[in-house]
């Protein structure tokens, strides 16, 4: 099983949407990865999970995280970096059934004009840490909110091309 992570919490976020498309791209190739957003994770996680309990609302979370080979993340852009709820996420998971020896790639998202390239950058080195082996092609989408409709659909025929070629990757990866 491969996992697709929209790295924000946030309702109705941009991410889940590039996370969405993500994921209909991989089906139109046959391939199923599921798709977690953090919009899911238990309210009280840092009262909970982080400290190697395990609630009944994480552990379900856990098992598919543990099952993963491959992981997309889908990363925010929050104050130059990537969302503290993703850097919990990641500390509430087992250690290290759950990233360790696995499989990166990472897609900055932003509503400026970088696309988050600080932020991925900041979570290359959390990856690295974990023994994650990173896809070299990193992709930043700036100024999402013009360049993905509501359908999840991405408009702009350059980032089509890069994405395209970075799901291509991730299949042989």
């Amino acid at each position: 099983m491969n996992l697709i992570i929209s790295g924000t919490n946030r309702l109705g976020s941009n991410s889940l949407k590039v996370a969405k498309y993500y994921q209909q791209q991989f089906q139109k190739k046959g391939e199923e990865w599921d798709l977690l957003s953090l919009e899911e994770l238990p309210h009280d996680l840092i009262f909970t999970d982080l400290y190697n309990k395990r609630s009944d609302a994480f552990l379900p979370i856990q098992e598919r995280v543990s099952k993963a080979r491959k992981f997309i993340f889908i990363i925010p852009e929050y104050n130059g970096s990537y969302p503290g709820v993703l850097k919990v996420f990641i500390d509430a998971c087992s250690f290290p059934i759950s990233f360790y020896h696995k499989k990166a790639v990472l897609v900055g998202v932003s509503t400026g004009k970088y696309g988050n390239i600080r932020g991925v950058d900041h979570f290359t080195g959390v990856c690295n840490y974990l023994r994650m082996h990173v896809l070299p092609l990193k992709i930043h989408i700036p100024h999402i909110q013009n360049e993905i409709n509501v359908d999840n659909i991405l408009n702009d025929e350059i980032t089509v091309k890069f994405v395209n070629e970075q799901i291509e990757e991730a299949l042989h990866f």
